[in-house]
């Protein structure tokens, strides 16, 4: 009756809203379990709109991992865009889910998908209009529990005041397992339910803990105050990577990504000093190449999609790339198949793979330096010279492609503006070699960004640059980033800010989210919902200076809001690795030489000690003489443990 009342409302109202494709579900390959007959249920939210939470991965494999269980169900919710949340407000439609439009308060879990600190608002707008209080405390066990996990959780504390769990560290193992304990808790106090899940590895209730500040703003301790609690909540591995997600479901319209994605590799080894996902995600796990070309056949079997994206955060640096790409090439040349390798290194792009992925689309290859001159790329641990880059560009050009697309990011430490006019003096000769070879028809596309110092990296100590230096860094690249075949795309300065304070914030910062979104701050990540003036408002009303957050240097000794995180590398090998950046030294690949930043020990301490005599880190060598295996049809182990 109440699902009959809801479609009777929607009927008038979605017809008034732009893409009414977002709110009705529906979609091929989309789960649809009997409700009445499913004891555990379990609604998964993406906060932003269908068209980009349709596109992440994350989301789609826990649909999976729940649905697979026989007593559960998983639905997936959306933040609705502005036009169909004044209805619903209008209307006293509360959130619901695509599958079977059951209201959130309906379900036994909450599990919100926190990528990144932009949709901190949205989670508490989110929330509001699922008729639920914002803040854990006022929630009981008559509401469903609130979990939340992704990159931006590594730092829970912005968000403890909302969040009743949160996942640190991967999901796949964790969420059924929370899942399993609640169910076989129902009807016991919220309490005693957090207490119980505070037990398992990899979950931070953030009640459980209390924190003290010393009188300049700084941490002075994070202690539990329960004995469920441990001192630092060690992040989850998943020591085998799941099998890939293959039953994509079609979306209904169009989204930022209509491609299927599958996971050839998580973690990285190369280093790079401001980069948060190469730290967090260690260590090295590897897909054999018969698994990803059968996840490529159920894909094309299961969804129709013609293209495919192979995601890693180095795409390059899979040890098994060149016998993926020529096993594409020989099953899929003639069928229009598109096969797209983002990330690709220059150091480790050879013209041997462009060759094997000629037959894709010649839209362009995008590249990442991040710095142009060698001090800089020193400094980041992220060494390619001039040179490289030049021969990577000729090959490329070469090969037909018309485009090259760079990523650098300006406000790295230690960075003058001759460093930053190195880049254009970089992109200019770059162009240089692409007029030598298709004249007027060669392209460099540059987008630009402001280094944001992330938590759990080697740089979380040092200061972000001003909103006055890096404009006049800004204004050096529009100056003299012009012209036919030059393209530059730079990020908000506001925005960047606004990250800045977010990433390295504590739980002071949950009263101010909280203002800000009583102020109308929400879809923060959009450039046009980002209110800069209403953060600082609500900062202030709160006594907060967003310059003790982002423009500071921290001492070494400083107690972090989130050391209580264990991403499982050492602080001391961070601490390292930031003094080495000081003097300008690099580590090389991990692969080469380990560094024992820890992730080894504390994957043996996680798992059991069978598993762990089964994962032994094995002797590492340089990737060229590293040995191809997985490619005879037999499962290899996907884990390379290298620190």
């Amino acid at each position: 009756m109440v699902i009959n009342k809801l479609d009777r409302k929607l009927k008038r109202i979605l017809p008034r809203v732009t893409k009414p494709g977002r709110y009705v579900g529906g979609e091929y390959n989309s789960i649809v379990k009997d409700w009445d007959n499913t004891d555990f249920k379990v609604a998964l939210a993406f906060p932003d709109i269908y068209d980009l939470g349709m596109s992440n991965l994350g989301i789609m494999i826990l649909y999976e991992q729940i649905n697979n269980q026989s007593d559960m169900l998983a639905e997936r919710i959306f933040s609705p865009w502005l036009d169909m949340e004044e209805h619903m407000r209008a209307e006293d439609i509360p959130l619901y889910s695509l599958e079977s439009r059951h209201s959130i308060r309906d379900f036994d879990l909450l599990g919100i998908s926190l990528p990144y600190e932009q949709l901190y608002t949205n989670v508490l707008n989110l929330l509001d209009l699922a008729g639920m209080p914002l803040r854990s405390l006022d929630r009981d066990e008559t509401y469903p529990l609130v979990i939340a996990g992704g990159h931006s959780c590594y730092n829970p504390e912005p968000m403890a005041d909302f969040i009743d769990a949160f996942v640190i560290g991967e999901g796949e193992e964790i969420i059924v397992e929370v899942a399993h304990t609640l169910q076989a808790m129902r009807g016991a106090n919220r309490y005693d339910q957090l207490r119980a899940i505070a037990r398992i590895q990899g979950m931070y209730v953030p009640r459980f803990y209390d924190v003290a500040y010393n009188n300049d703003g700084t941490i002075a301790t994070v202690e539990p105050n329960t004995p469920e609690a441990p001192k630092r909540v060690l992040k989850r591995i998943v020591p085998v990577l799941t099998k890939p997600f293959t039953h994509f479901l079609v979306p209904n319209i169009d989204t930022v990504h209509n491609r299927a994605p599958i996971e050839i590799m998580r973690g990285c080894t190369r280093g790079c000093r401001f980069c948060h996902a190469g730290m967090i995600t260690r260590p090295v796990r590897e897909r054999p190449v018969p698994e990803v070309m059968n996840a490529i056949a159920e894909i094309i079997t299961n969804t129709g999609f013609e293209e495919i994206s192979l995601l890693s955060l180095s795409s390059s640096d899979y040890v098994f790339v060149h016998e993926l790409a020529d096993a594409v090439h020989e099953k899929y040349h003639d069928s229009g198949l598109s096969l797209s390798l983002p990330s690709l290194r220059i150091e480790s792009t050879s013209a041997d793979l462009l060759d094997k992925l000629g037959d894709t689309r010649r839209g362009g290859f995008t590249f990442a330096p991040e710095a142009a001159t060698e001090k800089m790329r020193d400094i980041i641990n992220k060494y390619v010279s001039d040179e490289q880059v030049l021969e990577a560009a000729r090959a490329v050009y070469s090969r037909g492609w018309r485009t090259i697309k760079f990523y650098f990011m300006i406000g790295h430490p230690e960075e003058t503006l001759e460093d930053v006019q190195a880049i254009v003096n970089l992109c200019k000769a770059v162009l240089r070699e692409g007029q030598k070879l298709l004249g007027n028809k060669a392209n460099v596309n540059i987008g630009v960004s402001t280094f944001i110092p992330k938590p759990h990296t080697p740089f979380q100590w040092v200061p972000q640059d001003t909103h006055e230096q890096v404009e006049q860094k800004l204004r050096l690249l529009k100056d003299q980033l012009r012209g036919h075949g030059l393209h530059l795309r730079w990020n908000n300065i506001t925005e960047s800010d606004f990250e800045g304070i977010m990433s390295r914030a504590d739980r002071r910062m949950g009263r101010v989210i909280q203002r800000a979104w009583e102020l109308g701050c929400k879809f923060d990540a959009w450039q046009d919902g980002h209110h800069h003036d209403l953060w600082l408002q609500a900062l202030d009303e709160n006594g907060l200076d967003p310059r003790f957050y982002t423009h500071r240097e921290r001492a070494i000794d400083e107690v972090f809001p989130w050391d209580h995180i264990d991403a499982a590398v050492h602080k001391k090998f961070l601490v390292d690795d930031y003094l080495m950046s000081i003097k300008g030294e690099t580590r090389v690949d991990c692969r080469d030489k380990c560094f024992a930043c820890g992730i080894l020990p504390k994957f043996k301490e996680m798992r059991s000690e069978t598993e762990a005599m089964a994962w032994e880190c094995p002797p590492v060598k340089p990737m060229h003489e590293r040995k191809r295996a997985g490619s005879d049809g037999e499962r290899a182990p996907n884990v390379v443990l290298v620190s």
